[in-house]
């Protein structure tokens, strides 16, 4: 089948003005770039009683009705029935999310499916199954990964994607092995990094007065700055970070943390950083695509101690925009596939302060190499991460699908 020709549906219920992650960004960015080259047709969440209809760039997107769950107790898996009620709420609310979006893709009849996590599983399953039509699952994260103590029901949701699908994407070679650690599959797995608008994300995009300005909103004229950019939550390392920061304080003159990001952890955060009497400042809001990098170009270091990323975009950006990054590169970790360690930034441990202070402090002491590690930062985001590069290995897998 020519690429032309066929009409793809994808399933993922995080698409903009909704963001939750890096999953609305990847959403955001490859359903425009396909849709340039076929028929692409997107279903996601919305918080209207009807179905809307609109076009992203050349995409269609259809957003099912939200419609409150009243009964939901009654179908919901008994070990759900034990979480919060805002948990049982969200669990219902997402299957119905995928029934709707199901029936509506099965009347437009696609030639291919693409569901994207266990969040729109159900509905790619449902479609592929009525529309005999092959079924590409694409993995972001596990249950196993992401959670603790893991719900027996997504897991199982998990395993039926894995079980119905020709082809399952993975955005790493770490999430990959985290498939087949937990599930058993790896012939079927193709790894397909995601990437940057490196356009957008270019470090001569803005003027140096600009970012001047914007920086003084956060920050001394002579303070050197780390960011951490992200949710604010236990996997993303960020209390490592706040940690580290008497040591790092030590060890450099001048030196703030900048936090943006929103999560469960605020509190917890400010009470910290309150304790060790360390110089940070917190945004606790999701900020827009203009302000972010703005904030990247304003850091003289971001820092991003994540005990579990199966990608990072956030690195990938910071990347693209020549700024040295430090990661976590422990177990499921993405971001160690992204940076050479020792040349385009630093692995650490994240769950050792000591570990992210000594090369975080090694970055802000020396301004050569901060900048002679950002330049190969943006040369590898514009080698191996960059949106075409995903659009064409995604196109090319989806197209031998379904032929």
């Amino acid at each position: 089948m020519e690429d032309g020709s066929m009409k793809i549906h994808i399933f993922v219920d995080e698409f903009p003005p909704f963001f939750r992650g890096g999953l609305g960004t990847y959403a955001m960015e490859v359903s425009k770039r396909l849709a340039e080259k076929s028929e692409v047709c997107v279903f996601t969440r919305s918080n209207d009683l009807t179905f809307s209809h609109e076009h992203w760039f050349k995409a269609r997107v259809f957003r099912a009705p939200y419609i409150k769950p009243d009964c939901y107790p009654a179908y919901l898996p008994p070990h759900v029935r034990e979480w919060d009620e805002n948990g049982k709420k969200f669990y219902a609310e997402t299957l119905l999310y995928n029934i709707l979006s199901a029936c509506k893709s099965v009347e437009d009849k696609p030639d291919l499916v693409a569901a994207h996590d266990w969040l729109a599983f159900p509905a790619g399953i449902m479609a592929s199954s009525n529309c005999n039509v092959p079924l590409v699952a694409h993995f972001h994260s596990t249950e196993y990964g992401r959670i603790a103590t893991p719900s027996p029901a997504v897991c199982e949701i998990e395993k039926e994607g894995i079980s119905k699908s020709k082809k399952i994407i993975t955005v790493s070679y770490a999430m990959k092995d985290e498939i087949e650690r937990f599930y058993g599959e790896s012939k079927k797995v193709e790894v397909v990094y995601n990437g940057v608008d490196v356009e957008k994300y270019s470090p001569e995009k803005f003027d140096k007065k600009e970012v001047e300005e914007f920086r003084s909103r956060f920050c001394g004229e002579d303070e050197k700055v780390v960011l951490f950019l992200g949710r604010l939550t236990w996997v993303k390392g960020v209390d490592s970070l706040v940690r580290a920061m008497p040591e790092i304080e030590r060890l450099c003159e001048n030196v703030r943390l900048v936090v943006v990001g929103r999560g469960e952890m605020e509190e917890y955060l400010k009470k910290l950083s309150e304790e060790l009497g360390v110089n940070v400042t917190f945004r606790f809001e999701y900020v827009s695509e203009v302000e972010r990098i703005l904030h990247y170009l304003s850091a003289d270091v971001v820092v991003l101690p994540s005990r579990y990323e199966p990608f990072g975009i956030v690195c990938a950006e910071a990347m693209a925009l020549e700024r040295p990054v430090v990661v976590g590169a422990k177990g499921t970790s993405g971001l160690r596939e992204q940076v050479v360690s020792g040349e385009t930034g630093y692995h650490i441990n994240p769950d050792d302060p000591h570990d992210i202070a000594v090369y975080t402090s090694a970055l802000l002491n020396d301004e050569k190499l901060r900048k002679k590690m950002g330049k190969r930062a943006r040369k590898r985001v514009l080698e191996n991460f960059t949106w075409d590069m995903c659009v064409e290995k995604t196109l090319k897998i989806y197209t031998g699908c379904s032929q």
